[in-house]
């Protein structure tokens, strides 16, 4: 147990006096019940009520050394549960992603997703946010702020290429720093990772072309050996359009094989355009759980609260068997 505010402690030393003066004035009663039993003052000595007659006072001294002690703001460490767990969004920033078979627009479909799942999750859970286009980059590290979060996310825009497997990677890695594990090495070279202290997603936005490399089926692999699952949610439709790209003609469509392949990889699901009326079951499938974690806590109020509770007792015994609150 330790306190905020400790000077505050010196309120306790009111108490000695108080119970001073407490026993003076029980041994004076006791002194005239003796000298005028015989007038109906027996009672007053405490003779008729026995422990009944301290018990109102013990009450009282108990629940002043109670709201003295949360003057100084008591903090202690306490095993509280709570749901936690690691979630990073890998946002597709290609150029297909200006496509707009998907009203307003490919990109936006994605940001308003990502967004609104970053809205339902609990403030415990750490979030993150990747992009990719030609290569994966950590827009965002995981963070409880949930400002920075959206603001990360209004700020992606359509760019170049397509590697998926190098969002993944990215993803992978923010991770494994965020869990207290710095190593740069690739997840999909040399022995296995263990799996994350605390659960562990990925939420893939993307249309699911891919035209680079590493393979975004063996990061999926990967990431299940390190029990990582990934939700793919598919942005786009099957028929796709067509974009005007560096003076060629571009066909982008969904390829919803792609990413129902690596979800199932990871025992994660995907969800497709078809979806759409269903898709806030993806936000509530999240993996995140509830853990007991030890932490400094101020426990001001309960030291309070059971302070005004013994006030509370201490007077109610009093009117009840002397008909005084005191």
């Amino acid at each position: 147990m330790t306190f905020l505010w400790p000077v505050m402690l010196g309120s306790l030393l009111l108490v000695p006096p108080l119970v001073a003066l407490y026993l003076r004035v029980h041994r004076r009663r006791r002194a005239l019940a003796a000298r005028f039993g015989g007038f109906g003052l027996a009672q007053a000595g405490g003779a008729g009520p026995g422990w009944r007659l301290h018990l109102p006072a013990g009450l009282l001294l108990a629940a002043l050394l109670l709201l003295g002690a949360s003057l100084a703001r008591p903090h202690a460490t306490l095993a509280l549960p709570r749901v936690e767990g690691t979630v990073v969004l890998v946002l597709d920033v290609s150029a297909s992603m200006a496509a707009t078979d998907v009203e307003p627009s490919r990109m936006e479909a994605a940001r308003a997703f990502a967004r609104e799942l970053v809205r339902r999750q609990p403030v415990t859970a750490q979030l993150g946010v990747v992009a990719f286009s030609d290569g994966g980059l950590a827009v965002q590290a995981p963070t409880h702020d949930r400002t920075l979060l959206l603001a990360a996310i209004d700020r992606l825009r359509p760019e170049r290429g397509t590697s998926v497997g190098d969002g993944l990677r990215a993803a992978l890695s923010a991770i494994a720093a965020a869990q207290g594990d710095p190593a740069t090495a690739p997840p999909d070279a040399g022995a296995p990772r263990p799996a994350p202290a605390t659960p562990a997603t990925i939420v893939l936005l993307s249309d699911g072309e891919n035209n680079a490399q590493p393979d975004p089926r063996a990061v999926a692999m990967a990431a299940a050996e390190r029990g990582v699952r990934i939700y793919t949610v598919g942005v786009g439709s099957a028929t796709g359009a067509t974009l005007q790209l560096d003076g060629f003609s571009v066909h982008s469509r969904l390829d919803e094989a792609a990413l129902q392949q690596i979800a199932e990889l990871t025992g994660a699901a995907y969800y497709g355009p078809q979806d759409s009326a269903g898709l806030g079951g993806i936000y509530d499938e999240i993996a995140t759980r509830l853990v007991a974690r030890a932490e400094p806590t101020e426990v001001t109020a309960l030291f309070a609260g059971a302070g005004l509770l013994l006030l509370l007792a201490g007077g109610l015994c009093s009117f009840m068997w002397f008909n005084r609150l005191a």
